[in-house]
């Protein structure tokens, strides 16, 4: 009979008992005895898992991780732990766990082919953490609590949690499917659990499946990204990391409680810097237990000595201060610490050491290690040489938290560096330091010390700084403390109780910084339209305020929309007040209704400078791709329908926004620029200009580099100057200085300019550049400046000798994503980018005459400058992706150099009046690399024991080299042909620009190794070794060269335009190039065919001077030079413009010539070009025309066409290279493809006027036509002199 079942449910054991009534005395004791049997035997067994104190268990436990790509043949790198685990009762919960048998191996190569290695020196490591007992608290089946003797390390007791976490299993037996919330090794997570029940045997199968990305408390460390702003939009196109894990118990029903006597885990973590849906790289998670024995204990062991180490969920220790991409040995630290600083200093002494480069992330990780009094004995042996001090103040920025803020503190009080020294120091450590409230209470005493008030620059440094901390806080602490940023709010109240622009200024750039929702309140008494006493405060102050709000629109975008629409709509604000409230506003991604309220007010606006800006700013919005700006532009689309007819011909010359982006759902990738500037038509300069960049990437936006200048108190300087410097020559040095000399209109503490830079969004820079500091320039370099002058003793000097030699060792950013595994091991993805720049100068001058009385006799002086030196820098970028502890590391690292020279040496001599100059260059001797880029993706495996053999393998195995001849791609299908295996390819070429007269040429190297598969994904494109470089090499000459020399020579008979000139030449070519477009235009009919292009070398009136002449000679002893000289002719006649150019071969029998002639026809509007070269120009021959035309009798377009005779064969051959990629591309573009029959020897193109935002292209060959029609451009076209027309006479509605 078997017992009932509730449907849905585990079943349950049945007993029956008979009755005992009326029986005898020696049968009721015979009876008492078997029911006592009879009721032990059927107490209900029990499925939920528990230990029995009086019992000991013996499992066999093995846990395995691996990290690769899980393509076949690629390396991967891993490890495997195998230990027994005996657990024993202490009392009713707690018990005790003894570890013994470990073994731990590495696993670094191909699987299948490659097999695990033993590691027995760092088995005896970890194996001696574990020789004593651990101690765990177990109840229901969790472990509640973890004990563990002193010394054993947060990274030894999380893999006993992994091994513990065989027991952390709830078994339900009234349901067979269900869910629970549970915390487990990785959070606070949901768990899916399945029941399977063998009612013969009496065992369960649970499983358990864990959604790890779907943590609700997820044990997960992310540092270095709080600058970069996550975005929920970009990241609902596409995941980055898919996390799961899933668990099957054997659990055998007893009536004690349910026995777990096998378990078995698999986990799977796919990761992709793209999409993961385009490839990823996969860490594979196993364990496993086995019940070996269980056996009745001989009595209870004493519970050892221990202390608290939490519960089953991960906790981070020494991994944060392991850097995943270098294994050392961390002993002994000062002493090597200051070894390796001397030693990069000594190999950064001249120029980069690329090869050393990468080192600097050593002494990193040791300075990570020490205490802050080492610190300071570093800082007393390392600061008296110079080399030495400037490398460790530059490295000890990467602490990252208590340690270095101290040490600073000291430095600003005892005021042993230079203010620029404090400056750079502070700036990278608070961008570096990894944030806390305690740190942010502690670095405001920055903000007391006088020594931080010693220079103005340094002063901005020290309070912009502190607002970006602030900014860090509030990324990590909600609510942010008010705190925080009370020390900023009392500066903004203070600097406005005084009226004192600088620190009123100073203080609301900060708060900008900081984005403290607090601060609100404090920046609207700087707004007009929300405080009287604004309404007196300079421009420039307000103008800060509003910008002080961006961050805060992140954080509370309803309140900023409020106040930046108020401010807009405030119609008596300065236009640069609401142009900015304008930015602010569309900053905080306004829903449609919000945009369409904007939009009916616009329709009403009067200012044009606000018209136009906004418009274009909603124009450009409208078409935008970025997954933030989504539904924004969706509702600017609607925006700019409505305003088009009204505000879309406004003045091109005033102010305007840009906005072009890029985005990639395939990559989750994407770009955007962002410009603008504030200005009247009328104005000779704007207001104000502004350009940034940002990077999407991984769910995430990063702000790059902003630069920003307002220079309204230079505008009204040029305008009030402007009839002056109308006729001044661009080279008339004592002119312009005599005009700059007397502009004295401007008041005193109103700034001529106002620069400045803002990275990852945080600005870190401004200065004002004033009256005082301008005449300060004029007076050491005015040509009547004397000895008291600067100038006069860096002259001096110069004629002396000087050097100068300046390192930049710097970790540009450091980026951690640390999340626990199944197994008690910490996956991480991490991404380091170290870079060394060098920069050295040698320089010796000789004046002749010398210098007697002032500046201006070096202007009629011979001046001869010896100089040498060096730029470059070597860049590092490192990738890293698997398991990182302070015992090993294994994983999948990308690494990558790429190393940029520039050296130099040569002679100069000048004489500025006569406008000649001489350079004399040492010819190439040996080969130089200019520029290159290497990287490869390697399977790592490193420990602590044995860090010198540290395993790098190549991802890609070796293959055979398949050269390839310098030439164009081939198709694709012609290059690769995949298997579903894979085959590798290491394709290398090297195509080199030969300047044999110089004996010199520019090549460019080339190296790739790739496999392809059937299916091929974005991620698997970087897989492999790449190489590409630019070298500078030498090549054989006909003649010994011993210097080249190149000779300029602007003959000052020469007639040298003057800015009025200049500014009419721009604004001639906008014209015509506007005129092209002009839909008002009549539709005459079009150009000059290319055949009408004449070359005229000679005119009648005799050979006129040329305004340049430049000589380029090889020149050796005892032998003529060789080289090449060019003549530049500038011939204005009426309504034309013609330039000529000829150059001409050097040497005995070198009759080869170039002639070149381009005129620019300001009545016709068209532009011609006519290109002959050879032998007296006679051997070949291109002609270019462009010129306005017309299509379908009214559509404006734009005609560039190219005929050409006889060119030489290899031109040809680059012809018809890309010709064959022509169908290809078309069909990549988009664009439509034809044969057609089109003249010989001719390639045109037309672009032709659609709509004011859309052109189509049309390109012809001898023998294809490629069209497309109606491209979206991301500004649109109009007409230049129109609208500035219109803007000037008031009638730009």
């Amino acid at each position: 009979m078997r017992p009932y079942k509730k449907k849905g449910s585990v079943s349950q054991p049945f007993c029956w008992s008979p009755p005992c009534r009326g029986l005898s005395s020696v049968s009721s004791l015979a009876w008492r005895v078997h029911l006592l049997f009879l009721h032990a035997a059927c107490q209900p067994l029990s499925y939920e898992p528990t230990l029995d104190p009086k019992k000991t268990y013996e499992f066999r436990y093995e846990g395995a991780i691996n990290i690769g790509s899980g393509m076949p043949d690629l390396a991967e790198s891993g490890v495997r732990l195998t230990c027994n685990a005996k657990i024993v009762g202490i009392s009713a919960q707690m018990f005790l766990l003894q570890v013994s048998n470990l073994a731990f191996e590495e696993f670094n190569g191909i699987p299948g082919k490659n097999t695990f290695a033993a590691s027995p020196k760092l088995t005896q490591r970890i194996a001696a953490q574990l020789s004593k007992p651990l101690m765990f608290e177990y109840v229901k089946g969790r472990v509640v609590d973890i004990q563990a003797p002193t010394g054993v390390s947060e990274t030894v007791i999380n893999v006993v949690r992994g091994i513990l976490g065989f027991l952390q299993v709830t078994v339900k037996t009234t349901q067979k499917v269900y869910e629970l919330e549970e915390l487990g090794i990785h959070g606070l997570c949901k768990s899916a659990y399945i029941l399977e029940e063998d009612e013969h045997s009496s065992e369960l199968t649970v499983t358990q499946v864990i959604d790890i990305g779907a943590c609700r408390q997820k044990a997960e460390l992310s540092t270095g990204m709080a600058l970069a702003v996550e975005n929920e939009l970009s990241k609902q196109r596409g995941p980055r990391i898919v996390a799961s894990v899933e668990y099957i118990y054997t659990v055998k029903a007893s009536a004690g409680g349910g026995l777990i006597t096998k378990a078995r885990a698999q986990e799977y973590q796919y990761f992709s810097p793209f999409n993961i849906k385009g490839g990823n790289y996969k860490v594979l998670a196993t364990k496993s237990i086995e019940l070996l024995k269980v056996s009745d204990s001989a009595g209870r062991p004493a519970m050892p000595e221990a202390q608290r180490r939490g519960n089953m969920a991960y906790k981070f220790g020494a991994e944060l201060r392991q850097i995943p991409i270098v294994m050392m040995n961390l002993d002994n630290p000062v002493p090597r610490i200051a070894e390796m600083i001397k030693k990069l200093a000594a190999a950064n002494i001249y120029q980069v050491d690329s090869t050393t480069s990468e080192n600097i992330i050593e002494p990193i990780q040791l300075l990570r290690t020490v205490t802050l009094q080492d610190l300071e004995n570093l800082w007393k042996q390392l600061s008296g040489n110079g080399e030495h001090r400037r490398w460790f103040l530059d490295l000890i920025v990467e602490v990252t938290d208590e340690r270095v803020v101290k040490f600073l503190l000291n430095r600003f009080k005892v005021g042993d560096v230079s203010a620029n020294e404090a400056g750079q120091t502070l700036l990278m450590t608070i961008n570096h330091l990894t944030v806390a409230s305690e740190l942010v209470e502690m670095s405001k005493e920055f903000l007391k010390i006088p020594f931080s008030k010693s220079h103005p620059i340094l002063w901005n440094t020290v309070v912009l700084s502190y607002g970006s901390l602030v900014y860090k806080l509030c990324a990590y602490v909600q609510p942010c403390p008010v705190t925080a940023v009370q020390p900023l709010l009392d500066m903004a109240n203070e600097g406005l109780l005084k009226n004192n622009e600088e620190v009123m200024v100073a203080a609301l750039e900060a708060l900008g910084n900081a984005g403290h929702p607090s601060s609100v309140k404090t920046i609207l008494k700087f707004l007009p339209a929300f405080s009287p006493k604004a309404e007196d405060l300079p421009t420039r102050v307000a103008s800060s305020a509003v910008q002080a709000l961006r961050h805060i629109a992140a954080r509370d975008p309803h309140t900023v929309q409020d106040i930046a629409l108020s401010l807009f709509v405030t119609k008596n604000l300065p236009s640069e007040i609401r142009i900015h409230a304008a930015i602010i506003l569309f900053e905080t991604k306004p829903p449609l209704a919000l945009v369409l309220t904007l939009t009916s007010f616009l329709l009403e606006e009067k200012d044009p400078q606000v018209a136009s800006f906004t418009f274009s700013l909603i124009r450009s919005l409208s078409r935008s791709h970025t997954p933030e700006n989504f539904k924004l532009s969706t509702a600017c689309n609607i925006a700019v329908k409505i305003l088009g007819q009204k505000l879309g011909r406004l003045s091109f010359y005033s102010s305007k926004y840009l906005h072009l982006d890029w985005f990639s759902d395939d990559l989750l990738l994407g770009t955007s620029t962002v410009g603008y500037m504030i200005k009247h038509p009328n104005d000779v300069m704007p207001t104000a200009a502004m350009i940034n960049g940002k990077f999407h990437f991984i769910g995430r936006i990063l702000q790059l580099l902003e630069l920003g200048v307002r220079a309204e108190g230079l505008k009204e300087l040029f305008s009030a100057s402007r009839s002056k410097l109308d006729n001044i020559e661009v080279t008339d040095y004592a002119a312009i200085m005599k005009i700059l000399s007397d502009m004295k209109s401007l008041p005193k503490d109103k700034p001529l300019l106002t620069t400045y830079s803002r990275a990852f969004g945080q600005e870190w820079f401004f200065a004002d550049l004033n009256k005082d500091i301008i005449q300060w320039f004029i007076k050491a370099l005015s040509p009547t400046a004397g000895k008291e002058s600067p100038a006069w003793q860096i002259i001096q000097d110069l004629q002396k000798g000087i050097s100068w030699h300046w390192t930049k060792p710097l970790l540009v950013f450091e980026t951690r994503l640390i999340q626990a595994t199944t197994l008690g091991l910490p996956v991480e993805i991490s991404k380091y980018y170290p870079t060394v720049t060098v920069l050295t100068a040698n320089a010796k001058a000789v004046i002749t005459p010398p210098l007697k009385e002032n500046l201006g006799e070096l202007l009629s002086s011979d001046i001869t400058l010896e100089t040498d030196g060096y730029a470059g820098v070597a860049k590092d970028h490192f990738m890293f992706h698997g398991v990182n502890t302070e015992f090993f590391q294994c994983g999948t690292q990308l690494k990558s150099k790429t190393p940029i020279n520039m050296p130099w040496k040569l002679t100069l001599k000048m004489n500025v009046k006569q406008r000649k100059f001489e350079i004399d260059i040492n010819p190439c001797k040996k080969a130089t690399e200019l520029f290159g880029v290497n990287f490869n993706v390697y399977a790592v495996s490193r420990n602590i024991e044995e860090p010198s053999l540290a395993k790098m393998t190549p991802m890609m195995p070796n293959s055979a080299v398949t050269y390839l001849p310098p030439q164009f791609p081939k198709t694709y299908e012609d290059e690769f042909e995949p298997t579903g295996e894979g085959e590798v390819y290491h394709p290398q070429s090297k195509v080199c620009l030969e300047a044999s007269v110089y004996g010199a040429a520019v090549c460019v190297e080339a190296a790739a190794e790739r496999t392809h598969y059937l299916e091929e994904y974005p991620l698997y494109y970087f897989l492999g070794y790449t190489r590409l470089a630019i070298q500078l090499e030498p090549v054989k000459t006909k003649k010994p060269v011993e210097k080249i020399q190149i000779k300029i020579d602007g003959s000052p008979k020469a007639n040298i335009p003057n800015l009025r000139q200049i500014r009419e030449m721009i604004h001639r070519v906008s014209k015509i190039s506007s005129r092209l477009f002009n839909l008002s235009s009549n539709s005459g009919a079009a150009g000059v065919e290319p055949d009408q292009v004449s070359a005229s070398q000679e005119s009648a009136e005799g050979t006129p001077a040329p305004v340049l002449m430049l000589k380029a000679l090889a020149l050796g002893e005892g032998a003529k030079a060789d080289g090449y000289t060019a003549a530049l002719y500038h011939l204005p006649a009426g309504q034309m413009d013609n330039v000529e150019l000829i150059v001409s071969q050097v040497g005995e029998e070198d009759n080869w010539k170039l002639c070149g002639d381009a005129h620019v026809d300001k009545a016709e509007e068209s532009a011609k070009m006519h290109v002959r070269w050879g032998a007296e120009c006679q051997s070949n021959d291109v002609a270019v025309l462009v010129a306005k035309t017309y299509q379908a009798g009214t559509k404006p377009a734009i005609t560039a066409k190219v005929k050409w005779g006889h060119l030489p064969d290899s031109a040809m051959q680059i012809g018809e290279s890309i010709k064959e990629y022509i169908p290809g591309m078309c069909f990549f573009m988009g664009f439509g493809l034809r044969h057609d029959t089109n003249p010989a020897h001719e390639f045109s193109a037309s672009v032709v006027k659609k709509s004011p935002g859309s052109i189509g292209i049309e390109v012809k060959t001898p023998e294809l036509t490629v069209y497309r029609q109606a491209i979206s451009l991301p500004i649109d076209m109009m007409d230049l002199r129109s609208s500035r027309n219109m803007t000037e006479t008031g009638h730009y509605c």
